[in-house]
């Protein structure tokens, strides 16, 4: 599986979480610095971020990815949209929660969301389908 990081850097135990909870080995873990100038239009700065991804259209369409998104929930939303379209489907993503009483603060892996399966199931109710 490939991990795109889009957040803080993943500790060791982090990364064993993700195994633990995936089933699967991450072959590649690509990191990516995320800072958008509040004056600026996030979109743009958005597509230059994604466009620094080393991954041809065919491996961001084949690939295993998970994603660790970033923590400001405007570039996150912008990030699944372009990645969905890029990809042809949600790609599933990290869930980290503070640590109890740790000094300094830390964060664990929570959870994987499978996004596309939340978004299957949604699209079910459009339709008056019993989830």
């Amino acid at each position: 599986m490939i991990l795109l990081n889009f957040s803080h850097p993943l500790s060791a135990e982090q990364l064993e979480s993700i195994r633990s909870l995936s089933g699967e080995d991450i072959e590649q873990q690509i990191d990516f610095a995320v800072h958008f100038d509040n004056d600026q239009p996030f979109l743009s700065q958005l597509q230059e971020l994604v466009g620094k991804i080393p991954l041809t259209a065919q491996e961001m369409q084949l690939k295993r990815i998970l994603v660790n998104p970033p923590s400001l929930n405007y570039i996150t939303a912008l990030l699944l949209a372009e990645l969905h379209g890029r990809m042809g489907y949600f790609p599933p993503i990290l869930r980290l929660r503070p640590v109890a009483n740790s000094l300094p603060p830390r964060y664990e892996v929570a959870e994987i969301l499978n996004l596309q399966a939340v978004r299957d199931t949604a699209r079910k109710q459009r339709y008056g389908e019993t989830p």
